[in-house]
């Protein structure tokens, strides 16, 4: 089962670039393209948020028309950067999205797996939290799902990245250590997968992993200090491919965008090995 990640689209208006530079629409057409290319094609495709700039309807309707070439499903999440009646509005016929109520939070299955997706967005705010409702959704859900692979989904990383800028807008501290004890009691959830911060990063949380995917425009400029500059940089872009397999569990590749050259054969066709 091959589950894929992308994350921080920020598609603005028809025509429009993100801080005037940026071609967000090109680059989430170009990885479109190639996800569709993969092989083996993945069994789905999930967004972890911030799927458009200023979370209008217009944005969203461009985004609705960016994802029409993708011919793998796709479950969208909301981040900072999103407004969840504008993309319900646009994406009215995804019932997933009407499952959380107030949230959009939902779950689904994917081969084996089960996906959670659990909103962190604090409207108006950059950073993220969870609240009771949205704890005690995801408790059952996990309570539900015992005996099965768990993959939570969120946009907000609940840790510390080491760049001082996004980690004053991850998911508050409160939030991250109460998911951590509700992930704690679950030794079946493989991954905590999140978005946000532009770049990959991976760190032990509770009983697994949590990871974080860089973005198929921008990425966050790689800069580890407390008073780093809010910057991007133009570094390639990319996404995750999550293989799951009943006797490994999940194991993570991140694949570029713009593939390089090759592949070349390490061998020669007598089976010697190319010097």
């Amino acid at each position: 089962m091959l589950l894929a990640q992308i994350s921080d689209l920020h598609i603005k208006r028809p025509g429009a670039l993100a801080y005037r530079r940026v071609d967000t629409a090109a680059a989430l057409a170009h990885c479109v393209a190639r996800l569709n290319a993969c092989v083996p094609r993945p069994d789905a495709v999930v967004i972890t948020g911030d799927l458009v700039d200023h979370g209008t309807v217009e944005e969203y309707l461009h985004l609705r028309a960016l994802l029409a070439p993708l011919e793998i499903p796709f479950y969208l999440l909301v981040g900072n950067h999103d407004e969840r009646g504008a993309l319900r509005d646009a994406f009215g016929d995804h019932p997933w999205l009407f499952a959380g109520g107030e949230f959009v939070q939902y779950a689904v299955d994917i081969g084996p797996l089960r996906l959670l997706a659990l909103d962190s967005q604090v409207p108006q705010h950059s950073g993220g939290a969870l609240c009771d409702a949205r704890l005690a959704w995801l408790e059952a859900q996990l309570e539900a799902a015992r005996g099965m692979p768990v993959v939570i989904a969120l946009h907000h990383p609940p840790f510390d990245s080491g760049i001082g800028h996004m980690d004053q807008q991850r998911l508050d501290p409160a939030s991250a250590a109460r998911l951590e004890t509700v992930v704690e009691r679950h030794d079946n959830v493989e991954r905590v997968i999140c978005g946000h911060v532009h770049r990959p990063m991976f760190v032990r949380f509770a009983r697994t992993i949590a990871s974080t995917v860089p973005s198929p425009a921008h990425q966050v400029a790689l800069d580890l200090r407390d008073d780093a500059p809010s910057a991007f940089r133009l570094e390639p872009p990319a996404f995750a491919l999550h293989y799951y397999a009943p006797a490994t569990g999940l194991v993570t590749h991140h694949a570029y965008v713009d593939e390089g050259p090759g592949p070349y054969p390490f061998y020669e066709p007598n089976g010697k090995l190319i010097d």
